[in-house]
């Protein structure tokens, strides 16, 4: 039986760090993927996805452009959207198979196994490949990083042709004429937002809470629900499913409404979009006698290490954060407390940034406002709008907003930020930086910029909060919002005294008489 230091089973984003970084260590190197290397990150996961969600996005703005110089629209296939993602997954397949190639041929620290684990005891590992044969392998370590699979509903027919899972979606051989998206999380409202961009499928959603997005605050939620719906989408809202079947080679579906009353509607397509289960079935882990709990594989105090000693578990077979970026960090972390002579800082999940692939996009750091209300925590807050910020307006695309929230002190530690629109993924990075050295915005608010970008919407938001912004919030109560939150009420902060008040009017007046 071959002995390892350090056995990974799953070869997706987090299997596949776990075991680079263990080669920094100079460790022995089993891997061990069930299908294909790269996991649900490359296919039919985020790569995808994203890459459908780039191409429609573009498709869209294309279209718009044409129809407003009155010119005839581009054509688009589902054949057309097939190859680009294809291409895609092909790149990132061979950049990861390359790799792993070349780290084994000239190290031979790293051997890399398909097939199916499963635990025979804690350090042993039976590896079952698809010839019918059979290996045993002995590890020191080992990181179960074998992801999750797509949740489906009871007694629902899921054949990934008509009714669908995102295991389904990318493999149409046509755009459908309608589709009703099951679930209105961030996956449902991406591929919403992604059909409705391409403007040859008319989108159904159903949700079952009053808004979308419903985690998130109600300003995210009604920004993308209302360009949705521009688009043509139909929400769905406080709808409860009652049953959705393959009827006559479509799909039906009954909804219940607030209201009580019920509606029978017949689409071509249906995508169930309910969350994921962690793959641990075929894992036999009860073989190595680790806890589970009943979001995954138990993890108690100690970050991404099970109940076994030398058992960790991450990515989303732990049940934490089921995002790629959060895997990857989370087997990084397990593989220098498994073999760091020096103590190992525990991770922050308080900091972890988002990206939702909308329209706009939206991305998150930290808290929001729904969430420090429920835990009646004070705060303050700035919000910002795209429309007053440079490089939003160069760009033709000033929709959207910036907002920094902070502790209500004389501190004002970042709490978190919410970010929509145009580079807001890039914008939320310096304010992650911040939540992770536990600073305040001074430093944010000192910083030199670059002119123009997005960026210095957030530098405004922290001059703000500190009362020294540019564009005053008393003047553009529009477009800038600075306020306080404690004990259930929200107080204006930086308010102009009254008898000091510009009004913008007068302002207008003043730029209208020519003066410069």
């Amino acid at each position: 039986m071959e002995k390892y230091d350090l056995c990974v089973i799953g070869g997706g984003p987090a299997g596949y760090a776990a075991a680079m970084r263990a080669i920094d260590f100079e460790k022995k190197v089993i891997l061990i993927e069930k299908e294909k290397l790269g996991g649900a990150g490359i296919y039919d996961g985020a790569l995808s996805s994203k890459t459908m969600w780039e191409l429609s996005t573009r498709f869209r703005k294309v279209q718009e452009d044409l129809s407003k110089n009155g010119e005839k629209k581009l054509d688009l296939s589902f054949k057309d959207v097939k190859t680009s993602i294809e291409e895609a997954v092909f790149d990132r397949k061979f950049q990861l198979t390359c790799h792993l190639r070349i780290i084994h041929a000239e190290t031979n620290a790293i051997t890399y196994e398909k097939g199916l684990a499963s635990f025979v005891s804690d350090k042993e590992i039976k590896i079952s490949k698809a010839d019918g044969t059979e290996e045993h392998v002995y590890a020191e370590h080992t990181i179960i990083a074998s992801g999750s699979h797509p949740r489906k509903l009871p007694d629902v027919e899921v054949d990934e042709k008509t009714i669908m899972t995102s295991d389904g979606i990318h493999h149409m051989d046509e755009f459908p004429k309608s589709l009703v998206i099951v679930g209105a999380g961030v996956i449902g409202c991406e591929y919403a937002t992604i059909f409705a961009n391409f403007g040859k499928t008319k989108v159904h959603l159903i949700d079952r809470a009053k808004r979308i997005l419903p985690f998130e605050d109600e300003d995210v939620s009604e920004l993308i629900s209302k360009n949705m719906e521009k688009l043509g989408v139909v929400i769905h809202r406080k709808a409860n499913l009652k049953r959705i079947e393959p009827k006559n080679g479509m799909v039906e579906y009954e909804i219940e409404n607030e209201d009580g009353d019920i509606e029978v509607i017949n689409v071509e397509k249906a995508l169930l979009s309910i969350g994921r289960i962690p793959n641990i079935k075929s894992l036999n882990i009860e073989n190595a006698g680790v806890e589970m709990s009943k979001r995954g594989v138990h993890i108690g105090d100690v970050d991404t290490q099970t109940s076994v000693p030398h058992i960790f578990a991450v990515g989303d077979v732990s049940g934490r954060i089921p995002l790629v970026n959060v895997g990857e960090r989370e087997a990084r972390h397990a593989v220098v407390k498994m073999f760091a002579d020096f103590p190992v800082k525990a991770i922050n999940y308080e900091n972890v940034s988002t990206i939702m692939f909308l329209n706009p996009v939206v991305a998150s750091v930290g808290a929001n406002e729904k969430m420090l209300r429920e835990k009646n925590i004070p705060y303050r807050i700035a919000k910002v709008d795209y429309s007053t910020i440079a490089r939003a307006i160069s760009m033709g695309n000033p929709e959207g907003f910036f907002k920094l929230i902070v502790s209500d002190d004389k501190d004002m530690k970042v709490l978190g930020m919410r970010a929509a629109g145009a580079h807001a993924s890039s914008a939320i990075q310096s304010i992650a930086l911040l939540m992770y050295m536990n600073k305040g915005i001074e430093e944010l608010a000192h910083m030199i910029h670059p002119h123009p970008s997005i960026v210095e919407g957030v530098q405004e938001a922290a001059r703000m909060l500190l009362g020294k912004s540019i564009y005053k919030s008393a003047v553009f109560k529009d477009k800038l919002k600075c306020y306080r939150w404690r004990d259930g009420e929200s107080t204006p902060l930086n308010i102009i005294d009254e008898e000091k008040k510009i009004k913008y009017e007068d302002i207008a007046d003043f730029y209208s008489e020519g003066e410069d």
